[in-house]
Order: structure tokens, then sequence, then C-alpha cells
């Protein structure tokens, strides 16, 4: 159920209280505190807040490392999943970072089979796999690409790739 127009900006110190909220509902080892206040430190990060009637309901952690954008943190409270907020936030950072060379990674657990479908839709490839990446359940990530040569259907511009 949606309740209002979805507002995409940008995420402030303000919003960490309720960042914190969503982030504990929305996975098994949550970020501190402390992770989000360096990454909304960072001069080279995108951090994005989506609100619906003034109330967060999702956020989005990108980090520039070198040439490379990370997304570190993709969240949508839980009861508010599959109404398409993830993919507003994924388009957003897109539209801000607007190169047509730029270059995105992300990691993903590859049990979250949706979460891959959605970044496949935004030209996200798989290219290798973290062993026991996450600390829970010792899960592999699956480590994903957004590139040229991935909105074109090819790895030939992804570091080290191999099939996933």
């Amino acid at each position: 159920m949606t309740d209002g127009p979805l507002d995409i900006r940008r995420l402030t110190y303000a919003d960490l209280p309720q960042l914190i909220v969503i982030e504990r509902r929305a996975f098994p080892t949550p970020w501190s505190l402390a992770m989000f206040v360096l990454e909304l430190s960072k001069p080279a990060s995108v951090c994005l807040a989506a609100l619906r009637a003034d109330e967060m309901i999702g956020f989005l952690i990108c980090s520039r490392y070198d040439r490379v954008w990370h997304v570190m943190n993709v969240a949508v409270d839980p009861d508010r999943r599959r109404q398409g907020i993830a993919s507003a936030m994924l388009g957003e950072l897109l539209r801000r970072i607007d190169a047509p060379d730029a270059r995105f990674t992300l990691e993903v657990r590859e049990s979250n089979t949706g979460a891959i479908e959605l970044y496949e839709r935004f030209g996200f490839r798989a290219a290798g796999r973290r062993r026991r990446y996450y600390q829970d359940n010792g899960e592999d990530a699956v480590i994903m690409w957004r590139t040229p040569s991935t909105l074109a259907g090819r790895l030939d511009d992804v570091p080290n790739a191999s099939p996933a």
C-alpha cells in the first residue's frame, strides 16, 4: 500500500535516527551509527533518503573509491518493500551520477534473488563471488558491476570478472 508520492532527497545527519530503525529492521547484521556517520561525511558519496508523507521508508548509500562507485547499502523498510522504492532510489543515483563511463559495483547475498533481479534491471551483471562474505551465516556475496560493457551484455571492462 502506498500513501502519497515518493520524495527522494539527500540524506542528512538529522535522518540518522530514522535510518537506524530501518537498518535494524532490514538486515540481520546492521551497520553501526558510526559507519553511517562516516559515509555521510565523505564528499565523494551519494546518500539518498526515500520519504512518503515526511516518513523515511528507505535509503541508499553509494561512495566513490578512485574511479568506481560502490553501492554500499540499499534498504527499504520491510513493510514497504515491493513498491518500487529501491528502484526509484537507484534511478535517482544514476541520474545524479550522470556519466556515460561511470562504473558501479556492489555485493549482494546470493540468496537475495529479488535484489539481484532489481540490480540486473539497472544493468548490473554478476561478475564474481566473495566467499563467506556475510558474518551472520557465512553466505557468499555475488559481486555485481554496472559498466559500459555490462550495459552492452559483456564483462570485458570488469576487473577480475569470473562466472558467478
